[in-house]
């Protein structure tokens, strides 16, 4: 690309909006994964007897359906990036690209 083309996508308002959002969800969602992942370690840490509890007297822990859940949020999370990303990105995308044909 041109130099002076890409001056121009830099300075257009809807790529400087799509760059905000794209970090702004990036940073959150990141923080949301952290904040689960980091807190199921800490409870293991310094609590590991909370989720060595059996569920029902058997062997299965309240460990397990725990570390389940944190994996299934990881594809919670995945989807409503890529739900956002296939809306509203790729829309402001489409405009920044035709704002760069003109």
């Amino acid at each position: 690309m041109q130099d002076h083309t890409i001056e121009r996508i830099q300075q257009n308002p809807k790529f400087q909006e799509l760059v905000r959002k794209k970090s702004g969800l990036s940073w959150l969602l990141s923080f949301v994964m952290l904040v689960i992942y980091y807190g199921f370690i800490l409870v293991i840490a310094f609590s590991p007897a909370t989720l060595g509890q059996s569920l029902s007297g058997g062997v299965t822990t309240i460990g397990i359906p725990i570390g389940i859940m944190i994996i299934l949020s990881v594809f919670v999370i995945t989807g409503i990036y890529v739900r956002r990303a296939n809306t509203e990105f790729d829309q402001l995308t489409r405009e920044v690209v035709e704002d760069a044909k003109k």
